[in-house]
């Protein structure tokens, strides 16, 4: 690499991130009866897709200053999507951040947000937005807001469907000191999951749980809590792809929203 995108790798991947990154990606094995072109510099192509992240430029728009065309860089993404590299990207610094004490299991806090969306899969009519196209977005953080695991729906899913499910995908992350940890002392939600089956479920595991009750918890009390989801709803929508949805199949946006979530973990890990 050279030029700008040396400049974008130093700003956008840095060499401490790099690090961590290029042991998950999967290695580039030529053919047995040659030919074919050789394997590009992954961290180019790499650098190239948190760009369109963090840039929200269509793929077709990717500047040429990167080495890499349009259609390398939207197959290796989606390559690597389904290999599961972003998931284990945001794993791997999770990891990190829970050996350095920095992750507070005290609570998680669980919040869902509506995105316009084009076409695809996991879309659907969204109940805040007149009916229009659209996704949600999950997002199950710990209790200072550092994001934990992410999902994505139908803009018609209620956002109750989904507490249940992320609780159970919480990573078992590394503890500064013991065993492995997963399990928040506390869930904090808003009324949008109020129900009693769910509380049920979460006492079953010994989790507390503290969810807003429909009637009887006011707004104030939830503000105590609520602005630290909001704002890392804020981080992960700074990230200009996820402020509106273009990609046909759901599982690549899932696959965005991954990676944001990784690389707001990777900026609460390198200050």
């Amino acid at each position: 690499m050279h030029g700008v995108v040396d400049a974008l790798s130093t700003r956008l991947v840095p060499d401490a991130l790099w690090e961590i990154v290029e042991p998950l990606l999967p290695r580039f094995s030529p053919r047995p009866q040659g030919g074919g072109r050789a394997a590009l510099d992954d961290r180019a192509v790499f650098t190239a897709v948190v760009y369109v992240l963090t840039s929200g430029c269509a793929w077709r728009h990717l500047p040429p200053s990167f080495g890499v065309s349009v259609p390398t860089a939207h197959c290796r993404f989606a390559t690597w999507a389904m290999a599961g590299v972003f998931d284990e990207l945001h794993r791997q610094i999770l990891d990190r951040l829970g050996a350095g004490g920095d992750l507070d299991w005290s609570a998680a806090i669980l919040d869902a947000a509506h995105v316009q969306a084009k076409r695809g899969s996991l879309t659907g009519p969204s109940p805040v937005d007149r009916g229009k196209n659209g996704s949600k977005i999950h997002i199950l953080s710990d209790a200072d807001g550092i994001p934990l695991v992410t999902a994505v729906t139908s803009a018609n899913t209620h956002d109750s469907v989904m507490l249940q499910p992320l609780v159970t995908t919480i990573p078992a992350v590394r503890s500064r000191r013991g065993p492995r940890r997963r399990r928040p002392g506390r869930l904090r939600a808003d009324k949008g999951y109020d129900a009693a089956v769910h509380r049920r479920w979460l006492r079953a595991r010994r989790i507390i749980p503290r969810i807003a009750r429909r009637g009887i918890d006011s707004s104030e009390r939830l503000g105590r809590y609520r602005w630290k989801i909001e704002r890392t709803l804020a981080w992960l929508t700074g990230y200009r792809r996820l402020t509106m949805r273009y990609e046909r199949h759901g599982e690549h946006f899932a696959a965005f929203l991954q990676l944001a979530a990784a690389l707001t973990c990777w900026k609460k890990l390198a200050k």
